[in-house]
């Protein structure tokens, strides 16, 4: 049986992988779900700059794909990460670079989403509506898939009380609790086929691209 690894780099994309992953790859799988606490940055010389026990996902990222590197049992690699602000080329070109160092063996998937994870639940506005019937309409259809927008803070206005004012005035704590109900509530009623970020779009096609 074909067996996955996926890291995410925080809780709430790793509660949300949790149950999309029987919707991308079926069942007869197995996977485990490696949450991070940060996406951090690729360090100088692949030397992490951290403590492993920080868990922070680019910079322990040599030297979690050298470990999977000498494992025989490791299946295939899903690293799914935030794009933000930077740029898709040069950054998927760093990330292959980590691979081609340090695991070349390995059969390793770089998944972004662009902004943020939000951005894949906002591919999916049934979804939403579902999990949020009251979630304002307006916010949500003047949503452009995949736009560098503020990804996470246009949801809060759509679906949390106050919008995203109210939810920073709770501190940043708050914000990943929040982030984390959305994928608890909003993962179970997305149709993966359905999803309209080009992101999401592309992250399917390649774990899809695994199975045949």
């Amino acid at each position: 049986m074909m067996h996955f690894e996926i890291l995410t780099e925080d809780q709430s994309g790793g509660k949300a992988m949790d149950i999309l992953v029987p919707k991308l790859l079926g069942n007869d799988i197995t996977y485990r779900i490696l949450p991070y606490r940060g996406i951090g940055r690729i360090p100088k010389g692949l030397r992490p700059q951290s403590d492993a026990s920080k868990r922070i996902l680019l910079d322990q990222l040599p030297k979690i794909l050298r470990g999977y590197s000498h494992n025989p049992h490791s299946g295939i690699i899903v690293i799914i990460c935030d794009l933000d602000d930077k740029d898709k080329e040069q950054f998927l070109s760093e990330l292959h670079g980590i691979k081609e160092s340090c695991a070349p063996k390995l059969r390793i998937f770089f998944c972004l989403d662009i902004e943020e994870f939000e951005a894949w639940y906002l591919g999916d506005l049934a979804a939403i509506r579902k999990a949020y019937p009251r979630a304002k309409n307006t916010v949500l259809n003047n949503y452009v898939s995949d736009s560098i927008c503020g990804t996470w803070e246009l949801l809060a206005d759509a679906v949390y009380k106050g919008g995203r004012k109210e939810l920073v005035k709770k501190g940043w704590q708050a914000v990943g609790e929040q982030k984390s109900v959305w994928a608890k509530t909003i993962s179970p009623h997305m149709i993966v086929e359905d999803n309209l970020s080009p992101s999401f779009k592309e992250m399917h096609l390649q774990l899809q691209s695994t199975l045949i």
